[in-house]
C-alpha cells in the first residue's frame, strides 16, 4: 500500500458490519481503501490532482452482557495492502486493547473477552495501525475508532425517593393532584424501549389513580371523609418496556393521609345535665366541668364555652380549657342553702374556627341545659363584720375592755357562738377575751410610743356540736386552738366549724411625755457680736401625737437671775431664737456660755422639761463665718495645716544651726585676729552693706530698740557700731535729759552722725537707718500707728478686711476700736 506525499487519509481501517452497504457484498468483512492516483496523458505534463477519500469511516459494535462460552466477534481490519501473504501485520492499542479487545495480527480480526456493560462504560476509544512485518515500517498511518456497546434491556426502573408521605385535605375534590412520583431507568433511552417507563397502580383503587405516563397521583372519589378513614397506602408500578410483556418493572409505597377540616360542628352527649355544689364552696373555685363533643381534631375542634340565660348567670361563670376543651364552671358568688337551693344555667358550646366551605354542614354550636343543686351543709359561725378595728388608752389598767366581736350560726340550727384568740404571735397574748360575749380585755399595760398598733385574730366556733377544752371553759386564753367533737379533741386550725377574722387595736395616745429639744444644737457667737442679733434657732420635739402637745412654748428659766449675755425668744411656731444681749464677747474672758432653756407642751396635763444650750465663743470673718474657736487656733485661720507647722519649725531649727555656726566661725576668726578692717589712711574703700529684713513690724523688738525711736531721749548710751569689734570701749557720752517733747528727731539724728564721724574705732562706712517717727511738728500729721490708741479719729476702718488674710489682725484692732468708740 502507498500513500502519496499529497495524502492525509489513511485508507485502512474498514467496518465488517457495513460492508455492504459501502462496497457490496463482495468485499464483505473489510473496507479496502485505495491509495491516491496520478494520472499521465500523453502529450501533456503531469497534472497532480487532490486526493479524495476512497472509504467511510463507521463504528464497531459490541452487545453488552455476552454470556457465551467464546469470545464475542466485533469486526475486522483490512488494508489494501494486505495480499494475504501474510506480510502485514495489525496492532491494536487504546481503551482494553489486549485486555478486552484482541486481534489477530495476520487476519485483522477484533474479538471481545469480557463481558461488558453499557451502565458502566458505554463506548471504548482504540487506534489501529498496519505494518510490514519485515521491515516493521508503518503501511498505514496510525487511525482511531470507536467501539460502542450495545444496550440491552438488564436494568428496571427504580423509585429513587419512595417511599413516599403525602397529606391531602378530607372532603377534597375528585380528580385533586396529592403527589407525582418519578422512576429511573438505567437503560440506553435511545435504544429500543427498554428506557420507555409507565405507571400503574397496583393497590388504592378506587381511591386514587395515577398517570401512566406523568406518575401524577390523584383523588379518585368525591368528599372522602378523614372521619371515616384517614390513612390510606398506595402501591404504585414502573414498568418498561412501554409496559410490554417481557418488561422489567419496579414498584413503591406511597403513604397518604387526611388532613382534617372544620366539616362536623360540636354536640353534647346530653341535652340535660345535673350538677350538685355544696353551699361551702369558695367563691372562684371550680364546681363542675361539661363537654361537647367535636369529630374534628386541632384548631377545628377548638370551641368556647359560654352561659347564654338561666337564673344562675350572675352566681357562676363558665371557661375553657384549651387543653381538654372542657368547659369549667366556677364560683361568682357565695351560695346560701338557706336562700336558694338550685340554679337553672343554658351553656352553650360553638366552635372558634369555621370552614365557610362547609357552612351547610352547621350549624357549629350546640346547646344543653344544666341545673346545679345547692347542697346543706354545716357552716361556721358567721362574723358580722369582715375585720374589727378597736381603740384603747395607753396605760390603762390591765383588763380594760378594749371591745366586742359578735358572730352568728348561719344554719337553721343557730347554735350558741364561743369565742378565742388564736395565739399564734405574741401580740395576741396582750389581750384575752370572753368566751360567751366575745368581749376582748388588755391584758398588759401598753404605751403608744412603744407600739402604736397591735393585730390579733379572733375565731369563733359552734358549741351546739364541739365542746371547750377545760382550759377555754374557765375563761383563761386558748393556747393550742382546740375544741371538742364527739370526745374528741381536733386542732382549732380545722376550717370545718371554726372562722377567723382580723381585729386591729390602736393604742390612743395621752401626754405622759414631755418635750425636748429636737437635736443637740451648737451654739456659736461670734466676737465681734451685735445686741439683739440672732446666733441659733432651735425647735423641739414630743414622743406624743400631735394631739397632746402640739403647740411649744420656750422662755428661760425663772427661777435663775436675768441673763445679762443672752435671751429667748419665743417664735411662736414651735420654734426660737437666742439672741445676744451685749456688744462683744472675748474669748479670753470667757469662751463658753451655758443658758438653760424651759419647754412646755399643750396637752392635758401640760408637761415641761429643762434643757441646757452651750455656747461658744468663737472669732469670725466680716461676714459672720467663724474663723477659730480656741486661741490655740490662731495660726490655723492662715490656713497653715500641722505639716507645715512642722515643716516651718524644721526649717527654723535649721536656720538657727547654720546661724549659730557662721556666729561661732565669726567668733574664732576675730580672736585670731583682730585688726581694724582699714590698715592705713590710704587704704580707704567704698563698702556697700544689703540687708533684705524688711523687719518685723511693731512686734519685732529683737532687732532694734523701739523705744528709741519713740523717745530720742530714751538713748542715754552711746549704741555701738556692729560692724566692727573695738579694742578699747569709749567711755559714753552722756547728754543732759530733756522734756520728752523737747528733743527734735532731726537733732537727734545729726548727734548721732557728729558721733560716728568722730569716732576712731570706726572706719567711715556709709550706713542708712530710717525711723518710723515723724516727731510732732509735721504739719501733716503722723502716719504711724504708733501712740495711735490714745488718739481719736473719724476714719472708717471697714476697708481693711478686703485687704486679705495679711491684714487681718490690723482690721481685727482698728475694728475693736471703732466697736468701742460707738460705745
Amino acid at each position: 500500500m502507498r500513500i502519496t506525499s499529497t495524502s492525509c487519509i489513511c485508507p485502512v481501517l474498514v467496518c465488517l458490519c457495513f460492508v455492504q452497504r459501502c462496497y457490496g457484498a463482495a468485499h464483505h468483512g473489510s473496507i479496502k481503501v485505495t491509495r491516491n492516483q496520478t494520472k499521465h496523458i500523453e502529450g501533456e505534463t503531469e497534472v497532480h490532482h487532490r486526493p479524495k477519500r476512497g472509504w467511510v469511516w463507521n463504528q464497531f459494535f459490541v452487545l453488552e452482557e455476552h454470556m457465551g462460552p467464546d469470545p464475542q466477534y466485533v469486526g475486522k481490519l483490512h488494508s489494501n495492502s494486505d495480499k494475504g501473504d501474510g506480510s502485514v501485520k495489525y496492532i491494536l492499542t487504546g481503551e482494553g486493547a489486549g485486555t478486552i479487545f484482541i486481534i489477530d495480527d495476520t487476519t485483522g480480526d477484533i474479538h471481545s473477552t469480557k463481558s461488558l456493560d453499557r451502565e458502566q462504560k458505554t463506548h471504548y476509544v482504540l487506534h489501529a495501525q498496519a505494518i510490514d512485518r519485515r521491515t516493521n515500517k508503518p503501511l498505514e498511518p496510525e487511525s482511531e475508532f470507536i467501539i460502542k456497546v450495545q444496550d440491552i434491556n438488564d436494568n428496571a426502573p427504580k423509585f429513587t425517593d419512595g417511599p413516599y408521605i403525602v397529606t391531602v385535605p378530607e372532603m377534597s375534590e375528585m380528580g385533586t393532584s396529592v403527589l407525582q412520583v418519578t422512576a429511573t431507568d438505567a437503560d440506553d433511552p435511545t435504544y429500543g424501549n427498554s428506557a420507555r417507563v409507565v405507571y400503574s397502580i397496583l393497590q388504592g383503587q378506587p381511591y386514587f389513580s395515577v398517570d401512566p405516563k406523568t406518575g401524577v397521583i390523584r383523588t379518585a372519589l368525591h368528599n372522602m371523609d378523614r372521619e371515616a378513614r384517614e390513612h390510606y397506602s398506595v402501591v404504585i408500578q414502573a414498568k418498561d418496556m412501554a409496559g410490554q410483556v417481557g418488561g422489567l418493572s419496579g414498584s413503591t409505597t406511597v403513604n397518604i393521609t387526611l388532613t382534617d377540616v372544620n366539616d362536623n360542628p360540636p354536640r353534647f352527649p346530653q341535652k340535660h345535665y345535673q350538677l350538685y355544689v355544696p353551699e361551702s364552696a369558695q367563691v372562684g373555685s371550680a364546681v363542675g366541668k361539661i363537654k361537647a363533643n367535636d369529630a374534628d381534631t386541632g384548631s377545628n375542634a377548638d370551641m368556647k364555652y359560654t352561659i347564654i340565660n338561666g337564673d344562675g348567670s350572675g352566681v357562676f361563670s363558665i371557661s375553657t380549657d384549651k387543653e381538654t376543651r372542657e368547659g369549667i364552671l366556677s364560683l361568682k358568688k357565695p351560695l346560701n342553702y338557706e336562700k336558694k337551693k338550685s340554679y337553672t344555667l343554658n351553656i352553650e358550646g360553638a366552635n372558634t374556627h369555621l370552614d365557610f366551605r362547609f357552612s351547610h354542614l352547621g350549624p357549629f354550636k350546640d346547646v344543653t341545659m344544666l341545673k346545679i343543686i345547692v347542697g346543706d351543709v354545716d357552716e361556721p359561725p358567721l362574723f358580722t363584720m369582715p375585720s374589727y378595728v378597736m381603740e384603747v388608752y395607753e396605760n390603762a389598767k390591765i383588763g380594760t375592755a378594749v371591745g366586742t366581736v359578735t358572730a352568728q350560726d348561719p344554719d337553721t340550727a343557730n347554735s350558741l357562738v364561743r369565742y378565742f384568740i388564736d395565739h399564734n404571735t405574741e401580740e395576741d397574748r396582750y389581750f384575752t377575751i370572753d368566751a360567751s360575749t366575745g368581749t376582748i380585755k388588755t391584758a398588759k399595760i401598753f404605751d403608744r410610743e412603744e407600739t402604736p398598733w397591735y393585730n390579733i385574730t379572733v375565731a369563733a366556733s359552734e358549741i351546739g356540736l364541739c365542746g371547750l377544752v377545760p382550759e377555754f371553759q374557765n375563761g383563761h386564753s386558748w393556747p393550742q386552738n382546740q375544741y371538742i367533737c364527739g370526745g374528741l379533741i381536733f386542732s382549732g386550725d380545722n376550717p370545718g366549724l371554726v372562722s377567723h377574722v382580723p381585729v386591729g387595736v390602736k393604742i390612743l395616745d395621752v401626754n405622759d411625755n414631755p418635750p425636748e429639744l429636737a437635736r443637740d444644737y451648737d451654739v456659736v457667737v461670734c466676737e465681734n457680736a451685735k445686741p439683739g442679733q440672732v446666733i441659733q434657732t432651735v425647735t423641739a420635739t414630743d414622743k406624743d401625737n400631735s394631739a397632746n402637745g402640739a403647740r411649744f412654748h420656750f422662755s428661760l428659766d425663772e427661777g435663775l437671775s436675768l441673763n445679762p449675755n443672752f435671751t429667748l425668744r419665743d417664735n411662736e411656731d414651735n420654734t426660737a431664737s437666742i439672741l445676744t444681749r451685749q456688744r462683744r464677747y472675748s474669748r479670753t474672758t470667757q469662751d463658753i456660755y451655758y443658758l438653760p432653756v424651759l419647754i412646755s407642751d399643750g396637752g392635758v396635763p401640760p408637761l415641761s422639761s429643762s434643757s441646757t444650750l452651750t455656747i461658744r465663743v468663737c472669732a469670725c470673718e466680716r461676714d459672720g463665718r467663724v474663723r477659730t474657736c480656741h486661741a490655740e487656733a490662731f495660726l490655723s485661720s492662715a490656713g497653715l495645716s500641722t505639716g507645715a507647722l512642722i515643716a516651718i519649725l524644721l526649717c527654723v531649727v535649721i536656720l538657727l544651726v547654720f546661724s549659730l555656726a557662721i556666729v561661732v566661725l565669726f567668733i574664732t576668726l576675730r580672736r585670731s585676729k583682730k585688726e581694724p578692717l582699714i590698715i592705713s589712711e590710704e587704704d580707704v574703700r567704698e563698702n556697700v552693706v544689703t540687708y533684705d529684713d524688711e523687719g518685723g513690724g511693731e512686734e519685732d523688738t529683737e532687732a532694734f530698740d523701739i523705744t528709741a525711736l519713740r523717745n530720742p531721749s530714751a538713748a542715754e548710751e552711746l549704741k555701738y557700731r556692729r560692724d566692727v569689734r573695738p579694742e578699747v570701749k569709749p567711755a559714753p557720752k552722756h547728754h543732759p535729759s530733756s522734756g520728752l517733747d523737747s528733743i527734735d528727731v532731726q537733732e537727734f539724728i545729726k548727734q548721732r552722725l557728729a558721733e560716728a564721724d568722730l569716732d576712731p574705732s570706726v572706719p567711715p562706712y556709709d550706713s542708712l537707718q530710717t525711723y518710723a517717727y515723724e516727731g510732732h511738728r509735721s504739719e501733716a500729721g503722723s502716719i504711724s500707728s504708733l501712740d495711735s490708741a490714745t488718739t481719736h479719729s473719724d476714719q472708717d476702718y471697714n476697708y481693711l478686711g478686703d485687704w486679705g488674710p495679711e491684714f487681718k489682725k490690723l482690721a481685727e484692732l482698728y475694728g475693736e476700736i471703732e466697736s468701742e468708740r460707738t460705745t
